[in-house]
């Protein structure tokens, strides 16, 4: 196969890539699986409440869970909670990518840094992150800040690691002909190890945004008084099954489109990568 390469370092499409070969099917097969996976579930889910009689007190019914859904949806309060834990999320995603995109290129370029603090890093990532929020909570209190910073020091790892493995990918022949051929530093930067770097950057994206739902939650679930993680507290306290499971309902829907959004964004930055042309 003959790899042609762009001004800019990309790879460019190729008539064998697995994108291009790729049959009409497979790309519609999501499409089609995902909504037949969906009624199976509904359907095992309504068959253990009216058939095997699962008690609605442990599994409410899939009828009972959309009703208190649009009880929820239609109340006042709830997209101020929405707004919250969306708030919340993106900050601590923000912080973690800007914060772990930063530390890990500047590990990957200086090894000896690396093995320096490697000790450091990988006791704190070892470490369950859900002790940290009453520190959290201790130091910033019961407001969105602990969140934030929860959700923060989750999604930084997935950044962090994938960003540090993607420098180091950088061929360093490939930095040598640079030079060669008298590219400064940021022409070598822009040309060659940004596009390679990039695909590394938003597979720890990917990661990232749904550890950041995690950590946000968390947070609330554990020491908050507002936001989805709390609505999850009360609607257990008040022993109310329908709730709790509309709840579960919003975050998943909430976190899959997050997931989408970031997809999205790599589409548009890097759609020259195999990862987008293959959807793998």
């Amino acid at each position: 196969m003959t790899t042609i390469e762009h001004t800019d370092g990309a790879p460019a499409p190729t008539a064998d890539a697995g994108g291009e070969g790729e049959s009409p099917w497979m790309r519609r097969l999501p499409w089609i699986s995902g909504p037949v996976m969906l009624l199976v579930l509904l359907g095992g889910w309504q068959f253990a409440v009216s058939v095997v009689g699962v008690s609605e007190f442990i599994l409410p019914a899939p009828g009972a869970v959309a009703g208190a859904l649009g009880t929820l949806l239609a109340s006042e309060d709830i997209w101020g909670h929405v707004g919250i834990t969306l708030f919340e999320v993106l900050a601590g995603f923000g912080i973690a990518l800007v914060v772990g995109v930063a530390v890990g290129a500047v590990l990957g370029r200086i090894a000896w840094l690396q093995r320096a603090v490697q000790p450091a890093l990988v006791a704190l990532q070892v470490v369950p992150k859900v002790a940290f929020v009453p520190i959290f909570v201790i130091w910033f209190g019961f407001g969105p800040t602990s969140k934030i910073i929860m959700a923060a020091l989750l999604a930084f790892f997935p950044i962090m690691l994938n960003v540090m493995l993607g420098v180091r990918s950088v061929d360093r022949g490939h930095r040598d002909v640079m030079r060669g051929l008298g590219a400064g530093r940021w022409a070598t930067f822009r040309n060659m190890e940004l596009p390679t770097t990039l695909p590394y950057v938003f597979t720890g994206a990917e990661v990232a945004i749904v550890f950041s739902v995690i950590g946000a939650i968390v947070g609330e679930y554990l020491g908050g008084s507002e936001g989805l993680g709390f609505l999850v507290v009360s609607s257990l306290n008040a022993l109310d099954a329908p709730r709790l499971f509309a709840v579960i309902v919003l975050l998943a829907v909430l976190g899959s489109l997050l997931y989408v959004a970031v997809t999205t964004v790599k589409k548009l930055v890097i759609p020259w990568h195999d990862s987008v042309r293959t959807g793998v």
